[in-house]
């Protein structure tokens, strides 16, 4: 049908197609009276509806006006052409005006209602949500299964995350600073937790964004909200299940059987105490970390790097005379003095919220570092699984790494065959089940609760005490005592009869607090803070605050003269893989510890030491033998600075020793971490050819980009601080001279000057700036516009953000010409830069043209 002319009062004629209608009605009618009406912006600052809840309003669980109902307008019958719906006429007419026909128009889109059926029925319902047939109009059923509720860890909400004002956002009335600080100093120093709590209610400037998110959303209970997150067990318990507490007493039982032997060979072949103390860090450090610890399957212990630090303290006070071999008591305390220490620093770095300092120590100084613990331990090792110890003792015990290696050459005649035996037996058996392992725990997983080692230990010690070969020269693990003389004893470190003690101890603790914390955060960065769609609980993971667990775990140790406890992640990974899903299985672990410590104790008696080496040797190849692959990574990627400075620290710690090993580590970590952080990394551009808006970095391929003439256009990818502008300006005099930032500086000037007569930058990598780069900035910007050099400033934050009104505060807007110097875009600025040359070339032309005149008349 050929379409028919229609005429409205207050526009222009319309074609309309029309048919015969269908059996169907209008809900509402709506038509967008002009295209963009059918995609509106929603910012998180508006309280009006979403464009969904606009065009499809709905309800929600927790909705708090429950009884509000939506006004519907009029049946409206709808004719249905090929090319559109249009409002039939009424009495059966084809086309009418639509000033006669059509109803209020509203902005959305058609929706059409058929003939109610059994299918649609339920479309009618006010709330079809609430629909599914259980009876509760509050429901959160769908039609044929529940629908998850949001999680919710703190408090109780009174309204819901999914209603129009759900979107979150900084609070409107508060204003960062340029540096994305608190502007407010309580707040800056203490957090929003603590300055809420001291400043009330608050309001203005003094709210922080976490109170006005929590009273515009109704978590009632503030404090509480903050509670749970400082003391993590607040939060999993709440959410513990009692389907959980299966798999965290099998994990807790399995590590148990792993690792108490564990401790007792750190305790006595590494850290030189007696062994009962390397029991307390597995019976008080995973309890404490339990109850403040952000990771829920983290465990905690202690470990070989550090177990050997405290040794090597140990043997430089028994070299100086100060204590002795056979001084257990002064051994343990000076053990606890390095554990205190080592988490005083932790707490403190915590208390100051340093934990971005595991980013500090990078991976090839880690990896180099950690593998020549490695070699340490296993050459320490082998001189007790030989049988040498006592000539050892009196030879090299106090030697390097290399004068070991030397001494096993030279005695390897005399080495004690029942002890080797022993002791390389269950090396093999412990490796062997280790790969054995590895290979089929991936379609096994069961094997993984395969007490390999605890069954080694066990039957090495039966058949010492059955066949008594101890009598034979085997050396056996003997009378396992606490040196405080009654278990779980608490001493205090810092008498002033230990001061001398503490003073060689802290270098060493503060190298166990960076590598401990370190090797925590590897690991609770890899387990992360739970699941919220798997089983376990689910918390959220602060370096800050693990820090703060770490530290009270370790000062709380020290009291007990046990060695340090840090995460590790085999320890953490066999607690997951075996059932591990809370921190219960920690505070199982904690209470199993206790249980041998105080009735098992006469039973340890048997345990071959040479198998306690082996177990250990086991940890130091474990060590090693990740390094073939870094060193072939950055084989791969040509990374000769990471491999030259992983090899540094590896020659070094064996060659010499731990201590200047992990000096010169540090500090050459520390130099690389400076040097990349003052350097300005600004890049001039060229535009791509054939585009007009399209600019790539000239540095990388010149050959692919076009250069503008008379300008210089120059990205700046970063936010500038006082560390990075201080050698700025020597980097734009070189793009100045040279077009590029790889030229030596002797080269003469090869650019012209001409090209240089407009600047500009292109800083939307600038999302920060502090008060020292925008000095350097505004002289930059003052020195060019002395030289008649126009300046123009692209891609800038917004002009309520802190990066603009320090550019204004500091007078760089005014020195370039006004805020029209700040555009949008570098193709923007390009046309900028013609317009104000072509208006001085006329204001000129002007200028002369007058003069001549003036001059003739």
């Amino acid at each position: 049908m050929p379409p028919k002319r229609t005429t409205t009062d207050d526009g222009p004629s319309r074609a309309s197609h029309s048919r015969e209608s269908s059996s169907g009605s209008v809900r509402q009618a709506h038509q967008p009276g002009k295209p963009s009406q059918l995609r509106q912006a929603h910012v998180p600052s508006d309280r009006s509806s979403s464009p969904e809840e606009t065009m499809h309003p709905h309800r929600y669980y927790d909705d708090d006006n429950d009884d509000e109902t939506q006004p519907t307008s009029q049946p409206v019958d709808l004719n249905f052409t090929s090319d559109g719906i249009t409002p039939a006429a009424t009495g059966g007419a084809s086309a009418r005006p639509v000033d006669q026909n059509v109803a209020p128009q509203h902005s959305g889109i058609i929706e059409i209602d058929l003939e109610p059926t059994v299918r649609t029925r339920l479309l009618d319902h006010q709330n079809w949500d609430a629909a599914s047939g259980c009876g509760d109009p509050n429901c959160n059923h769908g039609a044929t299964s529940p629908r998850p509720r949001a999680h919710r860890n703190y408090g109780s909400f009174a309204g819901s995350i999914h209603s129009d004002n759900s979107f979150g956002g900084t609070y409107p009335g508060i204003t960062e600073t340029a540096e994305g600080e608190a502007p407010d100093a309580t707040h800056a120093l203490l957090g929003d937790a603590f300055a809420d709590s001291i400043g009330g209610s608050g309001n203005g400037q003094k709210m922080s964004t976490t109170k006005w998110l929590a009273e515009r959303h109704g978590v009632k209970n503030q404090r509480m909200m903050y509670l749970q997150y400082y003391i993590p067990i607040l939060n999993w318990t709440r959410q513990y299940k009692l389907r959980y507490l299966k798999g965290d007493l099998v994990a807790a039982i399995t590590m148990a059987s792993f690792y108490i032997p564990m401790a007792l060979s750190y305790a006595s072949n590494l850290a030189h105490v007696p062994p009962v103390h390397g029991l307390y860090s597995f019976a008080l450090n995973p309890l404490i970390y339990a109850i403040l610890g952000t990771c829920p399957q983290m465990i905690v212990g202690p470990e070989a790097p550090g177990s050997l630090l405290v040794g090597e303290i140990v043997r430089e006070n028994i070299k100086k005379g100060t204590t002795g071999d056979d001084d257990g008591r002064r051994n343990a305390e000076i053990a606890g003095i390095v554990t205190c220490l080592a988490g005083a620093f932790i707490l403190v770095a915590g208390l100051f919220r340093l934990g971005f300092l595991d980013n500090v120590l990078s991976r090839p100084f880690l990896r180099g570092f950690i593998s020549a613990i490695g070699v340490v331990i296993f050459v320490d090792q082998l001189i007790p699984e030989m049988g040498l110890a006592r000539l050892a003792a009196d030879q090299v015990s106090h030697g390097s790494c290399i004068d070991k290696v030397v001494f096993l050459f030279r005695n390897i005649g005399n080495a004690h065959g029942l002890t080797c035996a022993m002791s390389f037996t269950a090396f093999g058996i412990i490796m062997f089940f280790r790969e054995f392992k590895k290979r089929l725990q991936p379609r096994y997983p069961s094997v993984a609760y395969i007490p390999d080692r605890f069954v080694v230990v066990v039957l090495s010690a039966i058949f010492t005490w059955r066949f008594r070969l101890d009598q034979q020269g085997l050396a056996v693990l003997g009378n396992v005592n606490s040196s405080g003389g009654s278990i779980f004893a608490i001493h205090f470190p810092f008498e002033t009869s230990h001061l001398k003690y503490a003073s060689d101890a802290i270098n060493t603790a503060l190298i166990i607090a960076l590598l401990g914390f370190f090797e925590s955060s590897v690991a609770g960065k890899s387990l992360g803070g739970g699941d919220p769609n798997k089983d376990g609980v689910t918390m959220p993971i602060s370096a800050n605050r693990e820090l703060i667990a770490l530290g009270t775990a370790n000062i709380t140790g020290g009291l007990f003269m046990a060695l340090p406890a840090f995460g590790g992640y085999g320890r953490s990974k066999v607690n997951a893989s075996t059932g591990g899903l809370t921190p219960m299985s920690s505070i199982f672990l904690s209470l199993i510890t206790i249980l041998c410590t105080v009735f098992m104790l006469p039973y340890f008696y048997y345990l071959p030491k040479g198998v306690l080496c082996a177990m250990v040797s086991v940890v130091a190849y474990s060590l090693v033998e990740e390094a073939p692959h870094d060193i072939k990574f950055f084989l791969r990627i040509r990374g000769w600075s990471e491999l030259i400075l992983m090899g540094l620290i590896f020659f070094i710690t064996i060659i010499w020793d731990l201590k200047r090993g992990i000096g010169v580590g540090i500090g050459l970590s520390i130099l690389r971490l400076i040097r990349h952080s003052v350097r300005p990394r600004i890049q001039i551009l060229g535009r791509v050819p054939g585009t007009t808006n399209q600019f790539s970095n000239a540095e990388h391929d010149p050959d692919s980009v076009e250069f503008i003439e008379g300008c210089l256009i120059v990205k700046i990818p970063e936010p500038l601080t006082f560390a990075n502008t201080g050698n700025l300006k020597t980097r734009l005099r070189r793009l100045e001279d040279h077009g590029t930032g790889k030229a030596h500086p002797a080269l003469p000037r090869v650019r012209r000057a001409e090209h240089n007569k407009n600047i500009i930058f292109d800083v939307h990598g600038v999302t920060s700036l502090d008060g020292a780069g925008a000095q350097v900035l505004a002289e930059i910007v003052e020195s060019y516009r002395k030289r008649d050099v126009r300046v123009f400033f692209c891609r800038v934050p917004s002009e309520r953000s802190p990066v603009y009104q320090l550019f204004d505060k500091s007078g760089i807007i005014e020195m370039c010409g006004g805020p029209r110097h700040f555009v949008n875009s570098v193709e923007e600025a390009l046309r900028m830069t013609e317009l104000e040359r072509l208006t001085e070339e006329w204001g000129s032309e002007a200028g002369s043209s007058r003069a001549v005149s003036s001059g003739m008349a």
